[in-house]
């Protein structure tokens, strides 16, 4: 599927050459769930955008299906089945949610049912096929519109940064629901950006991430339990400030 040989991103700050990711050897297989983990600013969301296209490494080389796509656009990228969904999405004045659905579904050629996909998303399809997709949504909302694009796509990977964010509980668990339905109907792989425990439980594998370099790829019960035991020191830790 895609990998990741001694990948590097270095940019230029203040004086100083800084390194974001560094010498990233990374696989991710065909058909699995991938979530990927790690303290903030340890370069979760650099990976994603690498995989986009929307950065170029300084170093290293992406394969994807064995093509070495390092220097292909976002366009050329999309049109290979690759699909991003931002931590912080667009908005897209004068157009409506319909619209922006239907268009990003054009090359799907099983078509899209949006009224379907929009209730997956956790929203009324009467009331938001024709609203524009602008600033009177909310931040929320707009999130859940921009999945939905990107799962209209049949796409072959799908990548999606903390897909969770302003999302309300209600929504999160239909949101959880539809990436294991889109695995399974399409043979998607799916990397995803999470700290949520939900998330991590439908994941095949997870990669953790921290100060720019893979610290190690576990299982979800292991990860969990590290949380889990992680949260529980955390809170002693108060109590015995408390005291």
């Amino acid at each position: 599927m895609i990998e990741f040989k001694d990948v590097s991103l270095h940019i230029d700050k203040q004086d100083s050459n800084t390194a974001i990711v560094k010498n990233i050897n990374l696989k991710f297989e065909d058909n699995k769930i991938y979530v990927v983990t790690g303290p903030n600013g340890g370069g979760k969301s650099t990976l994603c955008k690498l995989m986009m296209g929307i950065y170029k490494p300084t170093s290293g080389k992406i394969l994807f299906d064995g093509e070495d796509i390092t220097n292909l656009s976002i366009t050329e990228r999309a049109k290979r089945k690759i699909g991003y969904a931002f931590q912080q999405p667009a908005h897209f004045k004068g157009m409506t949610v319909k619209e922006l659905i239907a268009l990003s579904a054009r090359d799907n050629p099983n078509g899209v049912d949006i009224p379907e996909l929009l209730a997956d998303m956790g929203l009324c399809p009467k009331s938001y096929l024709n609203r524009e997709v602008n600033g009177n949504l909310s931040g929320g909302e707009i999130k859940r519109i921009e999945i939905a694009t990107v799962l209209a796509r049949e796409l072959k990977l799908a990548i999606f940064d903390e897909p969770e964010a302003g999302i309300d509980l209600w929504s999160f668990k239909r949101l959880v629901q539809t990436f294991k339905n889109m695995h399974k109907k399409f043979n998607s792989t799916i990397v995803i950006v999470s700290h949520q425990e939900r998330i991590i439980n439908i994941a095949d594998e997870v990669v953790v991430l921290s100060g720019g370099t893979v610290k190690k790829r576990t299982y979800k019960t292991d990860i969990i339990k590290e949380i889990r035991e992680q949260a529980a020191c955390d809170y002693c830790e108060t109590c015995e400030e408390k005291r």
